[in-house]
């Protein structure tokens, strides 16, 4: 397996692999072709991104059950998977920042895996998906809670800028089919449950949204969030940890 990472260095923004702390430098966003640079970076000289370009993100709702009997928006498990999409303009990377809008009364933490699409899919069979997956990270699906209930659909709530954190890295040839997923508030376990227990499992997701929408290289599917969310608040941190994967950490402002 590989953790492929987006980062800021001196002379721009740039693509690696993080391998044997340290970062060895690619010569484009892995998933397309790349080639070795001999380059390497030391972590500590760098500022991770977060890991994606993707044309779209698109989310699941409801998608654990015991998510489904907390959710004031459904009384039952759905019929088939509940999208909804974030703006590529609210992604932000490991250590960014979550603003906490001030038209909103409560912003929650959605601990999520996140999927990364390796190549064009087009009504995909799910038996055949998962030849187009490309990897896997942490995805923290940052809503208004209270504006997602008054608008009666998930645009605003979910959409504002900062509230997709994504990172740290990509990690691919990953067992994704039963991966602990967690969230800590303030180092304080508030949601933990394993992608066994996802409603549709990602193979399923990624045939429906292609029979859809095409997907796209880079393209991000976030898969749905445990039992457990709740709200933050301006001075909080929260930490995504998947299984594999690693951990995502981000503060509220």
């Amino acid at each position: 397996m590989e953790r492929f990472v987006r980062f800021a260095a001196a002379e721009g923004i740039e693509w690696g692999i993080f391998e044997e702390g340290r970062i060895h430098k690619i010569t484009s966003n892995p998933v397309r072709d790349f080639d070795s640079t001999g380059v390497f970076y030391d972590p500590s000289s760098v500022k991770l991104l977060a890991p994606v370009e993707p044309s779209k993100i698109v989310c699941i709702g409801l998608n654990y059950k015991e998510h489904v009997k907390e959710s004031q928006s459904a009384d039952k498990a759905p019929d088939e998977p509940v999208l909804f999409m974030k703006p590529p303009s609210s992604l932000i990377g490991p250590g960014d920042r979550i603003v906490y809008p001030e038209m909103a009364e409560r912003v929650d933490y959605e601990a999520e895996l996140g999927v990364i699409i390796g190549r064009e899919c087009k009504n995909a069979a799910a038996i055949e998906a998962e030849d187009y997956i490309f990897g896997f990270t942490c995805v923290n699906d940052v809503t208004a809670r209270d504006l997602q209930k008054k608008d009666g659909q998930w645009t605003r709530g979910k959409g504002f800028d900062t509230f997709c954190p994504v990172g740290p890295w990509i990690v691919d040839r990953l067992k994704y089919e039963d991966l602990l997923v967690e969230s800590y508030l303030n180092g304080q376990l508030r949601q933990s449950s394993r992608t066994s227990m996802l409603i549709f499992p990602i193979p399923e997701l990624i045939s429906f949204i292609s029979k859809v929408m095409t997907l796209y290289p880079g393209d991000l599917i976030s898969t749905g969030t445990p039992a457990g969310v709740g709200p933050m608040q301006p001075g909080d941190r929260i930490e995504v940890r998947i299984e594999g994967i690693g951990s995502l950490v981000n503060d509220v402002i």
